[in-house]
This record gives structure tokens, C-alpha cells and sequence, in this order.
């Protein structure tokens, strides 16, 4: 056991290494047109600050949305848009899976020296997604002291803990999504409408939808452990489905789950991988 642990360690270092090795190279190919990238990353930032100006003008019209104030959903925005923004910028690029699968070229990143997930997930690695993370992190700065929250321990830590447990599933369901592409080559828009659709919804208070929608992402896609029920617990808020007080500390086992979920999933993809023999 203590010989399969130490294996697994460094395989899982070799991953993490290959993935900052090859994103080192794209870091400094980006760099080298330092005024392309302060303008493009200006330009991410101010775009996905148009998704919390939209929430600005719904409350320029009413003082809560379904009884969560600006301040307690500026908060459920913040939160899911730190850990999308995060994990699109670790793995965001396995979406481009499909294409290497029709066009063959994944054949390439399988005998390299080099885990190909970690390949996959740093090619083309892009510094101006950074943009997202800023402005969620922006408005999750604001958010934090405006909310009318008494600051326990326990609060306290749970906020860094949602974030990367949040940030950790939606890595997981960035691969385990793009691995639909090994069977069915069309499938990107599936993992964007998980991911960044999953995300959207999180922006918004779990009283504004169906309790077969909050439910869903609770026993179906665990989209509720990113950010709503850790969120409960910091804002001190009923559960409107009425679960355990477990569940609010359950996003550690989720995140686990789901990357055990996604490791089975491309393991079963790369053995169902047929070369196009190009």
C-alpha cells in the first residue's frame, strides 16, 4: 500500500510538473507582446464584469431577490465565478479534446513522455482568462464586507474552503465532460453548458429555482457543493430542499468524488481511443 501511495505521488508531481513546464512556454509566448496582453486581459475583465453589472440593475429595481439581499448574492456570484474562473484556467483547454480526437493529433501527446491530460490541460494556456479571476475576486472582496454576517471561526475558514473545493469540482467536470469527445467528437458544447451554464446558475440564490433543479444539483450534477450549501452556513440560511446540516461540510467528499468520477472517465476514454493512423 505504502509502494502504491509513493507511486501515485509522483506521478500526480510529474503531471503537475509537465502541466507548468508547457504552460511556462505559452506564459513566456504570450509576454513577449506584453501590450497585446495588457489589452486583452483589460478587455476579459471588463466583459465578465457585465454579468454582476446585470445583477446591479436588478437591484436598482428591488431590495432582494427572492429574500437574499445584493450583498448575500454578490456573494453567491463571487464564489462560483472564483472557482469557474480558476479551474478554466488550470484545464480549461480540454474542451479542444474533440478536435485532436477527429483530426488523430491526440496520438502525439500519448507518446510523449508526459501525461497527455497534462498536455491536453496546459496546451494553448491563455493568460488572459486571469481577467475572470480578477473581477470575481474584486467583487468578492466587496462582498465580504458587506455582508451582515457575524465573522465565527468556522465562517471564516469555510469561505477559502468552498472556493478551492469549488474550484476542484469544476476542474473535474472540465475533464469529465470533454471525455464524452472520445465517443462523440460534437460534445463541446455539452461540457460549456455544464461548466459555464452550472456556473451561471450558482450566481443566483437557490430560492429563485424549481426545488427540482436545487435538487439536481445536489444528487445529480453536484453544482450545490460549489458554492449554495457551503453558502448557507456563512450567511446562516435555511436549506430550502430541508437537508442534513451535513451536507453545508459535504464539498470536500464531493470534490473528491468528482475527481475520482473524471480520472474513470478518461481512463475509459483513452482505452476506447482509436487512432485515425494520420
Amino acid at each position: 500500500m505504502a509502494e502504491l501511495t509513493r507511486a501515485a505521488a509522483a506521478r500526480a508531481g510529474w503531471a503537475v510538473r509537465s502541466w507548468w513546464l508547457i504552460t511556462g512556454m505559452w506564459i513566456r509566448s504570450t509576454m513577449a507582446y506584453r501590450a497585446s496582453f495588457a489589452l486583452s486581459l483589460a478587455a476579459n475583465t471588463l466583459i465578465t464584469f457585465l454579468d454582476f453589472a446585470v445583477l446591479l440593475l436588478m437591484f436598482a429595481h428591488t431590495r432582494q431577490l427572492a429574500g437574499w439581499t445584493l450583498a448575500e448574492t454578490g456573494f453567491l456570484y463571487a464564489t462560483s465565478s472564483v472557482a469557474l474562473g480558476a479551474a478554466n484556467v488550470l484545464v480549461g483547454s480540454v474542451g479542444g479534446l474533440g478536435e485532436r480526437v477527429r483530426s488523430g493529433s491526440l496520438d502525439t501527446m500519448l507518446i510523449r513522455p508526459a501525461p497527455a491530460l497534462a498536455q491536453l490541460a496546459a496546451e494553448r494556456f491563455s493568460l488572459r482568462r486571469l481577467g475572470r479571476l480578477l473581477q470575481a475576486f474584486a467583487v468578492l472582496g466587496w462582498s465580504l464586507t458587506a455582508l451582515d454576517v457575524h465573522w465565527s471561526w468556522d465562517r471564516v475558514l469555510m469561505v477559502p474552503a468552498l472556493l478551492l473545493c469549488g474550484t476542484v469540482i469544476f476542474c473535474a467536470l472540465f475533464v469529465g465532460c470533454s471525455c464524452v469527445q472520445f465517443w462523440w467528437g460534437e460534445a463541446a458544447e455539452l461540457q460549456n453548458a455544464v461548466t459555464y451554464g452550472g456556473a451561471t446558475v450558482l450566481q443566483y440564490p437557490p430560492t429563485v429555482f424549481a426545488r427540482e433543479l436545487v435538487a439536481g444539483t445536489v444528487f445529480g450534477v453536484p453544482l450545490a457543493f460549489v458554492n449554495w450549501l457551503p453558502a448557507l452556513h456563512v450567511l446562516g440560511r435555511t436549506d430550502p430542499l430541508g437537508l442534513p446540516a451535513a451536507f453545508r461540510f459535504a464539498s470536500p467528499l464531493a470534490a473528491a468524488l468528482c475527481v475520482l468520477a473524471a480520472g474513470l472517465a478518461w481512463r475509459a476514454g483513452l482505452r476506447a481511443y482509436r487512432s485515425t493512423g494520420s
